[in-house]
């Protein structure tokens, strides 16, 4: 690992971090609620660290894979750093762990809370908490490559690191111009949504905190009862803009080309918008109507939910633990299918769970033809089997940091059903869970211990559990 070439690109991300923080510092100002001086001294910092990692350790080296790998997990840990500041300072929040947890949980769009009052917060932090979701939502090393290509660092290598799913589908050869079709992409469907939002009451600020939680599939919202204090109208707009985050953003890029039926020729999509139909009219069947008032009432609240919970955005519109068991069950279940690859929804993503659907079916064909050959296809392509391996080992790893994660929990003296549903919910990167951390619940009244470890496996799932864990094997520290 070149640790020189590390700090200058960690020093680019610090200087690129500043200029957004920026934002919350105008809203800062133009309410006058004491949160600008907290903010002012973070982008003074952040901006002078920036300045001198990336001056004093210019390096022309290439980017080589372990350096991607240590750029990525640097990238985010010390993002959630600075993210945590001004609530730090200012004593907002006054916990440095209630803090970091806070701003990591929004980095890596997990949407996880310990504030027991959003409202009484002041907009400026309010708006860099729902800021850290946007940035963090395609991410953002993909952005620094996006804006910053005159400082010539490439890096396909921190391309396929840090972009969700199990392939970084390439629009283009050069990474910073996929990079920018990404973002372009995104900003679109925000600029979009953001005006749809307001056409349905929301001022400018709720707005654009709200489309921030969407679009990055993140979960923050400026309300104590999130998007329950809304419209019916605001209430489906969000909906549709989280099922649209939870799509791979290359079908969005295509169908703006104009090739729309590029939507339904894809596997995997049919696959999510299956699952969506499937488990929302499962639960539909299952709640008794007497929990919401009216026919329409129950619908929009149960897709809402379904959406919210596979896309990992983790927003609420009523309260899921008062459902059928099976309901749980099933919300559980969703939790870990999450979005589709390439999409910023967290979750085990479409992609695996469908290859592992079309692996098992195969083998019970295998059974019955041992000398027959049958190759996974999706999206009309043989998957080899160094994908299927790598899908199968990805899903044990994913499973047992799960369990970890809930015995952590359980040995903290945290009862089952809060530690998994916690456990499930961070690794997912979701926010609401089960139990004590459901969605009318937060998690400050968590051990200082459990909060950090939650704050590992959000980190985990955001990055997709390879790229942190490769840096505590022993091989990626031998030459």
């Amino acid at each position: 690992m070149n640790i020189k070439l590390v700090l200058h690109i960690i020093g680019a991300l610090w200087m690129c971090l500043s200029f957004f923080f920026l934002l919350p510092l105008g809203w800062a100002l133009y309410y006058g609620e004491g949160d600008a001086p907290a903010l002012i001294y973070t982008i003074i910092a952040c901006a002078a660290s920036g300045f001198f990692a990336w001056n004093y350790t210019r390096d022309k080296s290439e980017i080589h894979l372990r350096d991607g790998f240590a750029i990525v997990s640097l990238g985010w840990l010390t993002a959630a750093f600075w993210g945590a500041l001004p609530a730090y300072i200012s004593g907002d929040i006054p916990s440095f762990t209630d803090a970091y947890f806070e701003s990591i949980s929004g980095f890596t769009t997990t949407g996880a809370s310990i504030l027991t009052d959003v409202e009484s917060m002041p907009h400026g932090i309010l708006f860099l908490r729902s800021l850290t979701h946007w940035l963090g939502g395609m991410g953002i090393i993909v952005l620094s490559l996006a804006i910053l290509p005159m400082m010539g660092i490439g890096g396909m290598q921190l391309f396929r690191a840090e972009v969700p799913g199990p392939v970084a589908d390439k629009l283009t050869p050069r990474i910073t111009q996929t990079a920018k079709i990404l973002w372009g992409v995104y900003l679109l469907l925000t600029v979009c949504e953001t005006a749809l939002l307001m056409l349905g009451g929301m001022n400018l600020f709720e707005a654009l905190c709200h489309t921030f939680g969407t679009m990055a599939t993140g979960g923050f919202s400026t309300r104590n009862s999130s998007i329950a204090a809304y419209s019916g109208y605001i209430q489906w707009v969000i909906a549709v803009f989280m099922a649209l985050a939870g799509c791979n953003f290359a079908l969005h890029y295509h169908a703006l080309k104009g090739k729309v039926n590029s939507y339904f020729k894809d596997t995997e999509f049919r696959f999510y918008i299956g699952v969506l139909a499937v488990s929302s009219i499962l639960l539909i069947a299952a709640n008794p109507s007497d929990l919401f008032e009216g026919g329409e009432n129950k619908i929009r609240h149960t897709v809402f939910q379904v959406v919210s919970i596979m896309t990992t955005t983790g927003y609420g519109t009523h309260d899921y633990e008062m459902w059928a068991p099976s309901g749980h069950l099933l919300l559980l279940i969703l939790m870990f299918v999450g979005g589709m690859a390439g999409s910023t929804g967290g979750g085990i993503k479409t992609m695996r769970v469908l290859i592992l659907i079309k692996q098992a079916r195969l083998e019970l064909r295998q059974i019955i033809h041992p000398r027959g050959v049958f190759p996974v296809r999706l999206r009309s392509r043989v998957i080899g089997n160094d994908i299927i391996f790598n899908v199968f080992g990805f899903f044990l790893l994913y499973t047992l940091l799960f369990v970890a994660g809930a015995l952590f929990l359980a040995f903290l003296n945290i009862d089952i059903v809060t530690a998994i549903g916690a456990a499930a919910a961070c690794l997912n990167n979701i926010g609401p869970g089960l139990g004590l951390v459901g969605p009318t619940d937060n998690y400050h009244h968590l051990p200082q211990i459990g909060k950090w470890a939650l704050a590992a496996l959000m980190l985990l799932g955001r990055l997709e559990v390879y790229t942190v864990m490769v840096i505590f094997s022993r091989s990626y520290w031998k030459k």
